[in-house]
């Protein structure tokens, strides 16, 4: 099913990167590159549609608010980034402060079906937030969530076991920081138990388990330092859920959505295994996650409940 339109707010690393993958994906028949800086979105329009005739018919453009109107998905990477010597609370502020202005912007001119997924850090918070000010129903607001995270670890178990990633099957869930959880109990590598793949095929020990989490909890630190910004891969991890929503697949991903009572926690956006359609959210799955990981998960939703009532949330 091919969508109609799609608007990308924030024409920075992350935004213009999305709008390009997502370009080379030939799901839209519109892209519209909205930011405060109109001459670099207009740059990175005019360079993308300079790409159009190797690529399914797209109208690539840059434009203002009121181009939102009739977009299927909106995608909102803005954001600030945070500065030498703030606290997190306090970038939480600003950021919280500039999704007023987005979202209120927004919602003057999206139609009532549009799906609204949310990019920027810190995603789950800001999830949650865009979904009490946009007054969108729950399925209709999402976040990249863990989606990256899972992709970082399936990379790695990949690469441990010398598998194809795409039949390393795992999860991580929670939040998109520093409490998130690996599900090991439920990884499989081909549909082998992970332990008896192991046992049969190679070794891991859980000093490599610790090991890869450790690694994909701090993979964009180590991007960050070394290039200043991750983009790549975030980028394709946005192009994937769109297409989700744009083919209605109902695939499952690790997006960050509003939780109602699953895995007992309610009021807070995370990420947990959920399948996404042509309406956003269709579903949160019941995974048999173990007892410690749904306990990780009830403490990842206790500190995202926590910085969302220090900014007043």
């Amino acid at each position: 099913m091919l969508r109609g339109k799609i608007a990308v707010i924030g024409a920075g690393f992350v935004g213009s990167t999305s709008a390009y993958t997502i370009m080379l994906g030939g799901l839209f028949r519109e892209i519209v590159l909205i930011d405060i800086n109109k001459d670099k979105a207009e740059g990175d329009a005019l360079d993308m549609a300079h790409g159009i005739s190797f690529q399914k018919p797209v109208s690539v453009y840059s434009g203002d608010w009121k181009d939102c109107a009739g977009a299927d998905i909106i995608v909102i990477t803005a954001g600030v980034n945070q500065k030498v010597g703030e606290s997190r609370i306090d970038l939480l502020r600003r950021n919280a402060d500039i999704f007023k202005s987005i979202i209120g912007s927004v919602m003057k001119y999206a139609p009532d079906d549009v799906i609204l997924l949310t990019v920027s850090n810190p995603v789950d918070i800001l999830t949650y937030i865009t979904y009490k000010l946009s007054g969108l129903p729950k399925n209709q607001v999402i976040g990249s969530g863990t989606v990256l995270d899972t992709s970082r670890l399936k990379y790695l178990i990949s690469r441990h076991t010398g598998v194809d990633a795409r039949y390393c099957h795992t999860y991580i869930i929670g939040e998109h920081g520093d409490s998130e959880v690996a599900a090991w109990s439920i990884t499989n590598i081909a549909g082998m138990n992970m332990r008896r793949f192991f046992e049969s095929y190679g070794k891991c020990t859980d000093e490599d388990l610790q090991m890869m989490y450790e690694e994909v909890k701090n993979s964009a630190y180590e991007i960050i330092q070394k290039k200043g910004a991750t983009y790549y891969a975030i980028a394709a991890a946005v192009a994937r859920i769109v297409e989700c929503i744009a083919g209605a697949e109902n695939s499952v991903l690790t997006v960050s959505s509003v939780l109602g009572g699953e895995y007992g926690i309610r009021g807070i956006a995370l990420s947990v295994p959920t399948q996404v359609s042509g309406y956003g959210v269709e579903r949160i799955l019941d995974v048999p996650f173990s007892s410690d990981e749904i306990a990780g998960l009830k403490n990842s939703a206790g500190e995202l409940k926590e910085s969302l009532k220090s900014i007043g949330f």
